[in-house]
């Protein structure tokens, strides 16, 4: 649903964070304290106003993850036409998983398939594990789930963890960005890059009345509306 621009940066301070983590629980469990206690909490800034669309982040995963096509882990939403021609323009916005906190997906999955690693708070599935029975695809409040057709178990972005990172590299996505849109690592480290991202611009996250804490945070475009 979309809102008002200045309503979203200005109201309450429910949308705009520099830094930390509240503690607010989603239904009965909360992985905040856990995430807490591990090595590594990664998170990622998506620069709207430095995204022109071409979509590089969509194929370097697809690409990288071996994910078919039909199905996406990442997908960037362009926005109606603003303006008229000549001087038409468009905003850009990533969708994919939040990586949550405080996951919906993993809270309802009745097998453990869907898991946070406490290593690195990253939201991933037991691919073995899942039984197909889609609660985890019901729950998630950004949609962003799907049924992976070969393994026909549920899948999502889960930053590129058994490729690039495992290869010690970044993100797929973030490496084939050529604009610089994507900004990826530890919030844990108050030293990191993303850390000064998001001290240095009017950040939001999406649904976080929610409570589910999501990890990807969006620096907001000067045009439009954002869609929430």
């Amino acid at each position: 649903m979309a809102c008002s621009r200045r309503n979203l940066l200005l109201g309450a301070g429910a949308v705009i964070f520099t830094t930390g983590v509240s503690k607010v629980a989603f239904g009965k469990k909360s992985l905040v304290a856990t995430q807490e206690d591990g090595d590594k909490r990664y998170g990622m800034v998506f620069d709207e106003t430095a995204c022109i669309g071409c979509t590089a982040c969509t194929d370097a995963c697809r690409e990288t993850n071996n994910v078919p096509e039909g199905v996406s882990r990442l997908t960037i939403e362009r926005s109606a036409p603003m303006g008229e021609y000549p001087d038409v323009d468009y905003t850009f916005t990533r969708v994919s998983c939040q990586h949550c906190d405080n996951a919906p997906c993993v809270t309802v999955c009745p097998t453990g398939a869907s898991y946070v690693d406490l290593k690195t708070g990253i939201v991933d599935v037991h691919s073995d594990k899942c039984v197909g029975c889609g609660y985890c695809l019901a729950a998630c409040p950004y949609k962003v789930r799907f049924f992976h057709p070969e393994t026909k178990s549920a899948d999502k972005c889960n930053f590129c963890r058994d490729t690039n990172l495992k290869a010690g590299k970044l993100p797929a996505c973030v490496e084939s960005c050529p604009t610089k849109a994507l900004t990826f690592g530890d919030l844990n480290d108050p030293t990191s890059e993303i850390n000064k991202v998001i001290a240095s611009n009017a950040v939001y996250r999406s649904k976080v009345e929610l409570g589910t804490e999501p990890k990807l945070y969006k620096v907001a475009d000067t045009k439009g509306e954002i869609k929430r």
